[in-house]
């Protein structure tokens, strides 16, 4: 499968060429050789399509608050990328990067810094928004697509933004090969997820916040993982996992208005879990959590909820954020070796348990 890494400040022209050569072996419309008037108009506008797309993608970078709780696994330092969404420079990325921030500066495709300030985290998607305090001039929000509209097999452009020490980012040619669901292993669920393969280049510009677009230049998803079975079926594949862009739609205002949603707001036990051979097993358990309250040790295997019995993730996680509030105690039944017992816990509301900036 064809691939090319294409900057920012690359010329146009080159730009245009290079994504062109990689779609004509990819993509059912476009011939390898364009013989026919028609067929090339629609290779161009393809081709402009995907390039407006990429003017629109900003490189991001954080500092989070050096108390914060996500520094232990997320780093104080990150970076990664985000795209315009919105015609006030409301710039979509990927929660965690921004999550907890002290600071937030983005990268524009001229290669112009600003700072930036946090919208909103959704921890029920993932997905984050940030504004840059000035105004990004010439910048065009792009267009949002939906996962209806694309299947395994189709060519797809990742894109990863500037950043203020020199990378350029670039775009590269990726191929959807599967959607399905994701359960991830700190307490996180989606019915539906895109896998794509080959991964977004690694290198100083990562997979993090990085949109997804189809041929028309529409925003697909944004990046969250490199993940090493992007195909699923038991069957090893490198690739990335992409959160769905149609899970931001109906959340969009309601993130603007309030800096979070209402599904964001359920309980949260503190658990690092993986579901491996039919049964979830504890493997991390966070600091001063409520699981770390009541006494919850790694190894542990959980075998059910309020008396229900769980051997996925997805059933142990939808039966704890069935809780209509996200204090009420839960009743977890845990085997540690060759002893069963069950133990309460009440559960924090996450999001509340954040930290902000001095001011905020």
């Amino acid at each position: 499968m064809p691939s090319s890494s294409l900057s920012h400040r690359t010329p146009r022209l080159s730009l245009l060429a290079a994504l062109l050569v990689g779609l004509a072996f990819l993509h059912p419309v476009i011939p390898a050789t364009a013989a026919t008037a028609s067929s090339a108009s629609s290779a161009q506008n393809i081709i402009d399509a995907m390039a407006k797309a990429n003017a629109a993608v900003v490189g991001v970078k954080v500092t989070a608050i050096k108390e914060a709780r996500s520094v232990r696994t997320l780093g104080l330092n990150r970076s990664g990328s985000g795209v315009v969404i919105g015609s006030d420079g409301l710039i979509l990325t990927i929660g965690y990067l921004m999550l907890e921030a002290e600071q937030i500066e983005i990268t524009t495709p001229a290669g112009k810094t600003l700072p930036a300030v946090a919208v909103a985290y959704d921890q029920a998607t993932g997905f984050g928004l940030i504004k840059p305090l000035l105004p990004m001039r010439g910048v065009a929000p792009v267009l949002l697509g939906s996962l209806q509209d694309v299947n395994p097999g189709e060519p797809l452009m990742a894109a990863t933004g500037a950043t203020a020490d020199g990378d350029d980012g670039g775009a590269s040619i990726t191929q959807l090969v599967s959607k399905r669901a994701f359960s991830g292993t700190w307490e996180y669920h989606l019915d539906t997820a895109l896998f794509t393969s080959p991964p977004v280049s690694s290198g100083r510009g990562n997979h993090s916040g990085a949109p997804l677009f189809n041929h028309k230049g529409e925003l697909m998803g944004i990046g969250s993982l490199f993940v090493m079975d992007a195909l699923g079926e038991n069957k090893r594949m490198p690739g990335n996992m992409f959160v769905p862009v149609d899970l931001l739609k109906p959340i969009l205002a309601e993130l603007r208005q309030s800096g979070s949603t209402k599904q964001s707001n359920r309980p949260w036990l503190g658990l690092t879990s993986s579901d491996q051979g039919g049964s979830v097993r504890v493997m991390r358990v966070s600091e001063g959590s409520p699981a770390d309250e009541a006494g919850v040790k790694p190894g542990v295997v959980v075998q059910a909820v309020d008396g229900v019995p769980v051997a996925t993730l997805e059933a142990f996680y939808k039966k704890l954020w069935a809780h209509e509030a996200s204090e009420d105690p839960v009743k977890l039944t845990i085997r540690d070796g060759d002893e069963v017992k069950t133990i309460d816990i009440k559960p924090q509301n996450r999001m509340l348990t954040l930290k902000k900036p001095a001011g905020i």
